[in-house]
């Protein structure tokens, strides 16, 4: 990546002109199945520019009560955004289309309308799940505009066996960050329509995010679709392992996936997280935490069987 950045041909993104850019924009809308799309320089931003594309004033965007665009962007939606959250509850990680379908025809009783649904694929809260193409479908088919948060939508893809543009169709617009397990240091980019790229194109420029010679950056995207999607396996693997040990110290503990539906998310209840946490530190072991009580580990290409054998050591030993 580092040796695609420094030979990457630039020119200036503000106006359209960096080829590496245009490139990489290409290659991902081509992947969702998609005309068009836009490079950001994080998941957050792009969330948001395509909820201020999608969302009309005074209507409603219905989501995942644990979605990230809710919980953890820093309250960006009452800042950002002109409509109004509505939440259904996602423990699983997807949620019924009944309730959406609910929710569309109250309009017609003076509640106001959804203009957007959002999806987030793979599910954080949920221990990293995946939506199937079915469930997604069933969605879709309620006749809502659905924007797809797929921060890590490779991984749902790899997980499945699914093409990335099954997924991508369904969704009047869809994301992917570059930087997670698809190991690039820096972006995510969001696919539509030409018109509604163009459009979130200038929401993008009005928070702040119109970059310029960013052909740098987006040479690591391309070598991250390119070479990091088919790998991600190794990451699913991995999870797997620990989420078995954390199984075995903390039996019950894990929220989420299982086996034979783990990506590289490993999310668990404990008593004491912090405690937790710096002990695993120690041992050279980083997590984080997502909630109360709630921990989570997370394996990517710069964790290898190794790392992941010094973690399952440290776990057995954990207080």
């Amino acid at each position: 990546m580092r040796q695609a950045m420094a030979s990457a041909e630039v020119g200036d993104d503000g106006f359209g002109d960096d080829p590496t850019v245009n490139r990489l924009q290409e290659v991902f809308a081509a992947r969702m199945g998609h005309e068009a799309a836009l490079f950001l320089p994080s998941g957050t931003m792009a969330n948001q520019v395509a909820l201020r594309t999608l969302a009309a004033p005074g209507t409603t965007v219905i989501a995942g009560r644990h979605q990230h665009v809710v919980t953890h962007e820093g309250g960006a939606f009452g800042v950002n955004q002109v409509a109004q959250l509505t939440l259904l509850d996602d423990d699983t990680g997807v949620f019924d289309p009944a309730d959406i379908a609910y929710l569309v025809e109250a309009a017609d009783h003076r509640w106001p309308e959804p203009s957007v649904v959002c999806v987030e694929n793979t599910h954080l809260y949920s221990g990293g799940r995946a939506w199937t193409v079915d469930q997604l479908a069933a969605v879709a088919a309620v006749g809502v505009p659905v924007h797809i948060d797929g921060a890590r939508m490779f991984n749902a893809c790899v997980a499945t066996g699914t093409d990335p543009a099954a997924y991508g169709s369904l969704g009047a617009t869809v994301t992917c960050c570059l930087s997670k397990g698809l190991g690039a240091p820096i972006g995510s980019l969001l696919a539509g329509s030409a018109d509604l790229i163009a459009r979130a194109r200038l929401e993008r420029k009005r928070l702040g995010g119109n970059m310029r010679q960013v052909g740098i950056l987006a040479a690591a995207g391309l070598v991250a679709l390119d070479t990091m999607v088919d790998r991600l396996a190794e990451d699913h693997a991995r999870a797997e392992r620990l989420a078995a040990a954390v199984e075995e110290r903390w039996p019950g503990s894990g929220r989420g996936a299982v086996p034979g539906e783990m990506t590289n998310i490993v999310l668990f209840a404990h008593d004491d997280p912090v405690a937790l946490l710096g002990y695993l530190a120690d041992e050279g072991i980083l997590g984080v935490t997502l909630g109360p009580g709630l921990v989570r580990l997370v394996t990517h290409v710069d964790v290898d069987d190794e790392g992941i054998d010094r973690a399952v050591a440290a776990l057995k030993g954990a207080p």
